[in-house]
Order: C-alpha cells, then sequence, then structure tokens
C-alpha cells in the first residue's frame, strides 16, 4: 500500500541524504524492531511499520534511489515504482525477507522454514495493448508446497523427530581456541541442514523436498502506460517456501514490441507524414494513423518539411496517473528522384517565373527543431 502521507523517505529511516547502504540498513533494523507488532505497542505502530519499509526498499536500491533523489514520490510513480506488499509474520520473517534467513540467527530460529525464492518471468505486448492496459497470461515454472504431504516433506503417517546434532535448533556452534581467546562459530546443522527435524520416512511425491516444480500460470493485469522493461511485482506468488516457508514474489519482465508506425519518448508518440512536393507547396489534407485511429489533418499551402504537428492527449497514457502525451507528427517533403523530359521543362519554366518572394522564410530550421523539443 502506498503511505497516506507523502512524508521524505530519509526523515521517516532518521538519516541524511548523503547516507550511504549500512547507514540504511542499520537505520530500518532498529525501526524494524522498535515499530513490528510482535514487539511494539504503539497504535500506530503497523503504519509507521509499512512507510519506514517502503522507505527502506526505495532507498537501498540505486535506480529507485536516483529517481526518488531527483523528482521525488511523482517520479515513482511515473517509473512504475509499487511498494511491496507484505502480511505482518514475525519480527524475523520481515527481516529474513528483507536482509536473508542468517540475519542475527533468524535462520536457527526459523528451523528452516527459509522464504522461498523469487520468480522471474516475461511478457510481451504490443504498443496499442501499452496504451490501453491488458491482462496476459504469464506462464512459469514454480516450486510448489507438495499436495501429498502438505510440505511436510514425510510421508503421511509417519513420524517427525527432533533432530539430536542441533536438538531442534537448526544451527550448530563451534569453539576454536587460539592466544586471542575463543572463537565462536554459527552454522547450519550438518544432520538435518538447517531444519532442525529429521525425517524418517521423506515423501514418496516430493522425495522429503516438500516442494514439486510444476507449471503456473497467472492473469497479470498490465497498467496503461507501462514502458518497455519495466517490472510488475506479484507478490508471494513464487517458490513456496522450504518445510512451510512463506513463498517469493515473481517479478514479471514487461518487453513492448515496436511499433513501425510510431516512436515513443517517454509518453509522447512520434510519426512522420511524407508530402509531394506540390502537396507541400499548394497544401494538402492527408491522413495519419494515431493509436486512436486515422486522423485526417490539413496541411497549408507553403508547408515546409521539418514542420511539427502537434496532437495534443493523442499520446501514451501517463502511467499510475491522469492525462495522456502528445502526438507529434513531423513533415517530410518528398523530392522527386527521376523526371521525365516534360517534368523537367515544367519546373525549368516555374523556375525562370520564380523570385526570392517565392521562398521567403518565415522560420528559421533550428527555430522548427526547439519547437519539436517544446
Amino acid at each position: 500500500m502506498v503511505a497516506t502521507t507523502e512524508r521524505d523517505y530519509y526523515e521517516l529511516l532518521g538519516i541524511s541524504r548523503g547516507a550511504d547502504d549500512a547507514d540504511i540498513k542499520r537505520a530500518f533494523r532498529r525501526l524494524a524492531r522498535q515499530l513490528h507488532p510482535d514487539v511494539s505497542e504503539e497504535p500506530d505502530a503497523e503504519e509507521r511499520f509499512r512507510e519506514v519499509a517502503e522507505a527502506y526498499q526505495v532507498l537501498s536500491n540505486r535506480e529507485t534511489r536516483e529517481l526518488y533523489d531527483r523528482y521525488g514520490h511523482a517520479g515513482l510513480r511515473s517509473g512504475g515504482f509499487r511498494p511491496t506488499q507484505f502480511d505482518f509474520g514475525s519480527l524475523a520473517d520481515v527481516l529474513s525477507a528483507f536482509f536473508g534467513d542468517d540475519l542475527f540467527g533468524v535462520g536457527g530460529s526459523r528451523r528452516g522454514r527459509a522464504r522461498g525464492a523469487d520468480v522471474a518471468a516475461r511478457v510481451e505486448i504490443d504498443l496499442r495493448e501499452a496504451a490501453t492496459g491488458v491482462t496476459k497470461q504469464v506462464p512459469f515454472p514454480v516450486a510448489a508446497t507438495c499436495a501429498r504431504c502438505g510440505g511436510d516433506g514425510a510421508e503421511p503417517g509417519s513420524s517427525v523427530s527432533r533432530c539430536p546434532t542441533c536438538g531442534g535448533a537448526g544451527r550448530v556452534s563451534h569453539v576454536s581456541r587460539s592466544a586471542f581467546g575463543e572463537f565462536v562459530r554459527t552454522g547450519a546443522c550438518p544432520n538435518c541442514g538447517g531444519a532442525g527435524r529429521v525425517v524418517e520416512d521423506p515423501c514418496s511425491e516430493c522425495r522429503g523436498q516438500g516442494r514439486v516444480v510444476e507449471e503456473r500460470t497467472l492473469d497479470v493485469e498490465i497498467p496503461p502506460g507501462i514502458h518497455d522493461g519495466q517490472r510488475i511485482r506479484l507478490s508471494g506468488e513464487g517458490h513456496a517456501g522450504a518445510l512451510g516457508g512463506r513463498a517469493g514474489d515473481v517479478y514479471v519482465d514487461v518487453r513492448v514490441r515496436p511499433d513501425p508506425r510510431f516512436v515513443r519518448q517517454g509518453d509522447d508518440l512520434f510519426s512522420t507524414v511524407s508530402l509531394t512536393m506540390t502537396q507541400a507547396a499548394l497544401g494538402a489534407t492527408v491522413t495519419v494513423p494515431t493509436l486512436d485511429g486515422e486522423v485526417e489533418l490539413r496541411f497549408e499551402p507553403g508547408t515546409q518539411p521539418g514542420e511539427i504537428r502537434v496532437l495534443r492527449g493523442r499520446g501514451m497514457p501517463v502511467l499510475q496517473a491522469f492525462g495522456r502525451g502528445d502526438f507529434r507528427v513531423l513533415v517530410n517533403v518528398a523530392i522527386p528522384r527521376h523526371l521525365t523530359r516534360e517534368q523537367r521543362e515544367l519546373l525549368e519554366r516555374f523556375e525562370g517565373v520564380t523570385g526570392a518572394e517565392t521562398y521567403e522564410e518565415d522560420e528559421g530550421f533550428f527555430d522548427k527543431l526547439k519547437s519539436a523539443f517544446r
């Protein structure tokens, strides 16, 4: 969810704008322990926790941090950023999702219930679908919880015993002594692999893994105005976690196929129209294609090559906002390459009766170029 008030992310984490990655991570860990509903009794703790989690998600990523530093919250929205949607499990679950299962012994307390890995998927759409929005079916292979054992890894009806090596903790410590004192090294239990339990009779379906690979297809809603290369995150649809751990996420990479009629730049679309030499000189009405269908444009006599016609609000929708970009039509004047004798004579006669006033300029080329960018 998006925070109800768009507070400054640096202020939320209590850090300066020059903070490095380590400072950002330390600030979030401190606030997570303070605000998570497992430990806080403050009435607004849950909402504040979501805010600092969103701030960490933005500032810990180089690309979203640069976008936020330059354009603020509006820049994140136009760039397709969506805050992570997550449920409030234990504090260990949340910290593990951000920093990994080994943070401060989290892996040991979870007894092998590691979060599932994320899945990358890809979908292709055309420019018109990117303009209107579309729902696409996206297939991908995923490790799902075994239906036979429910993710337990044990054959139904069989028993599961506590690991005798680690006593069910999933981790073991090794103490070594040297001239500098004692050193304690903690790692996953070699006997149970960090699960804290031993399966005597593994499930025949998943062979004790608790997960099986299957092909899954999801309906993915692609919003209007999405840009080529942006990703859509589907929370909790990735690989199932080990031994009942929460599932990872699916990141759908959206590729927008180029349209031979248009060139996209941001939310604006560019196209060209070719006029013959006589059409440009005498004026003409020409039909040009747009995303909304064909449009008739009237070009006045004396239309010059390089002129830009702007159709306001005929471009791409602004992602997660209101309004649309513009549709810009660049005029190209076709000069004849092959002339018959009669055509050459006519042009020579025309040239003989023209003067400087025939070609009088009303706007320079660079002025037109500036107008195009405006």
